[in-house]
């Protein structure tokens, strides 16, 4: 007996549900390399930022979390590296910025202070 187009289509779907279920099943997503280089970059930029002085604690914790991150890479925990490397970018971030802050809240003081001074000299003129 000859099997039916009904009985053909049937098993058509099965194999291609195994199909997609395989090709699923081997699809990884890639390792996160560029996550670790972009939190290894804003380590970096957090540092030249002297974020060492002005946010030491968000920058160790950014370093921290960059090891971390690069610990579970090598040890093929591919999930975790991506988040510690994009916490690790996060805290760098915040480290830079808070520097810059700090930056920008000295060069205002010296600012305010010079202003005061030439007010101050301007009085004596007068």
């Amino acid at each position: 007996m000859q099997p039916s187009f009904a009985q053909i289509r049937t098993v058509l779907q099965a194999l291609a549900c195994g199909c997609v279920l395989a090709l699923t099943a081997c699809a990884s997503t890639p390792p996160p390399t560029g996550e670790i280089n972009a939190a290894q970059q804003a380590v970096v930029r957090a540092g030249n930022a002297d974020a060492d002085q002005y946010a030491a604690s968000e920058l160790d914790r950014a370093r921290s979390a960059l090891s971390a991150a690069q610990s579970a890479l090598a040890a093929g925990r591919e999930q975790d590296a991506r988040t510690l490397a994009v916490r690790a970018a996060a805290l760098a971030d915040l480290a830079h910025a808070r520097s810059r802050e700090a930056n920008a809240q000295n060069e205002l003081t010296q600012r305010r202070a010079e202003i005061a001074n030439l007010r101050q000299r301007l009085r004596l003129e007068d």
